[in-house]
């Protein structure tokens, strides 16, 4: 690969490209088309949308502890196309089985691929430096044939002292709003249950598909958050397991900026699995409207523009402090749910439409089931990530597709 071009990567996506070497943090993107097309020939066709877009010619530079990782602009290469045999049983489940298989980019050789399974199944995965889940269904939509203009990215900077003393300030104006209740105080840590153990093994991934009609009220992504209420705790409390604090960590996107190609954070709503479905649905509407409200005070833009600032020496070292292996007695969320509305079904691939799109959140050392939320059109998949030594992924899957079939 020919570099053309250099440009220094943001503070926010050097810290998830470092933890990468930790706790693998990839994504993948899948989509499903209806039809059997000529493969090669679809493949040409997205090699041709990538090489046309300079966003998707970039893989990564690390090679000095002084500075900030850099994206290096050159071609893409055949190795970022890989057509997979059928998977073993051939169908469906067989392909993600396959799926669960794929091993990590090395982002400083490809920061994305494109994986086939036969016949119709296109996985996009991408290094999670290169973006947030939006952004990353926004580049592989552009793989797949969307026209839509990628926004640039121009990293931030700045004095972290004088950076570091304005977000001060503003937390400190944060502090005296949740005081006198204009802003609802952040939500306490949660303690562990089963889901919070180490993942051990090979995990499952199982999707779920519905029509996006059925989710609508009052969102989708809050209709998948009552289901999964349902089911989780079900599950847990048949365990003889706590389930009044159940809670989940959501990632929310942040204000809108072009300083960083991941811009969101997680944040956490409890689940209620004890009270009834309407009220559950208003409790859990109410907690994220408040934390939207508390992502969107000026104090959270400013913590991000003092992170933007810290010295890339001082965050390389904050990240080799990371201990993959410590334990903790409480957690923010048992689970993660992940949304994100990939847009409009005009996707194709070799001529044909996509039918649904899935995604599967990555585990880490503290979380052994995750959940995907992704609409395309009118379908949306409801997705589970489990290890299957911790979760008994076919008891659950059950749960949760009787919860998702009793949404209004």
């Amino acid at each position: 690969m020919i570099s053309v071009s250099r440009e220094r990567m943001a503070a926010a996506d050097a810290q998830l490209l470092w933890l990468s070497a930790k706790v693998p943090n990839d994504q993948f993107l899948v989509y499903v088309f209806d039809g059997a097309p000529d493969i090669p020939a679809a493949l040409r066709e997205v090699r041709r949308n990538a090489e046309g877009l300079d966003e998707l010619r970039i893989r990564v530079c690390d090679d000095s502890r002084w500075r900030y990782p850099q994206w290096l602009s050159g071609e893409v290469g055949a190795e970022q196309f890989v057509v997979h045999e059928a998977g073993a049983s051939g169908d469906w489940r067989g392909c993600l089985e396959a799926v669960a298989r794929l091993g990590q980019l090395d982002a400083t050789r490809m920061a994305w691929r494109v994986n086939v399974f036969p016949p119709a199944v296109v996985v996009v995965q991408a290094s999670h430096a290169l973006g947030d889940g939006t952004r990353s269904a926004a580049l592989a939509a552009a793989l797949l044939g969307r026209r839509v203009p990628i926004t640039a990215v121009a990293p931030g900077r700045g004095n972290l002292l004088w950076r570091g003393i304005g977000a001060a300030r503003a937390h400190r104006g944060m502090v005296r709003e949740t005081e006198a209740g204009s802003l609802e105080p952040p939500p306490a840590p949660r303690p562990v249950l089963s889901v919070n153990s180490r993942p051990t093994g090979t995990p499952v991934l199982r999707t779920l598909v519905m029509d996006r009609a059925r989710m609508r009220r009052p969102t989708v992504t809050v209709a998948a958050l009552s289901a999964i209420a349902e089911a989780l705790g079900g599950y847990l409390a048949e365990r003889g397991e706590d389930i009044s604090l159940l809670g989940a960590e959501v990632p929310m996107a942040g204000s809108p900026t072009a300083q960083a190609r991941n811009n969101f954070r997680n944040v956490s709503v409890g689940l209620y699995p004890e009270i009834d479905r309407d009220r559950r649905v208003g409790r859990i509407s109410a907690e994220l409207g408040a934390q939207r409200r508390r992502s969107g005070h000026p104090a959270a833009a400013a913590s991000a523009a003092a992170f933007a600032a810290v010295p890339a020496p001082l965050l390389r070292w904050g990240m080799r402090q990371f201990d993959a292996a410590a334990r903790s007695p409480t957690v923010s969320g048992h689970t993660v749910v992940s949304s994100v509305n990939r847009g409009a079904a005009d996707l194709t691939f070799g001529g044909h439409p996509v039918v649904l799109t899935a995604g599967y959140p990555a585990l880490s050392p503290m979380m052994s089931l995750t959940h995907g939320v992704h609409g395309i059109g009118d379908v949306v998949a409801v997705s589970v990530h489990a290890d299957p030594g911790i979760v008994d992924a076919d008891d659950y899957l059950d749960r949760l597709e009787h919860a998702l079939g009793c949404q209004p």
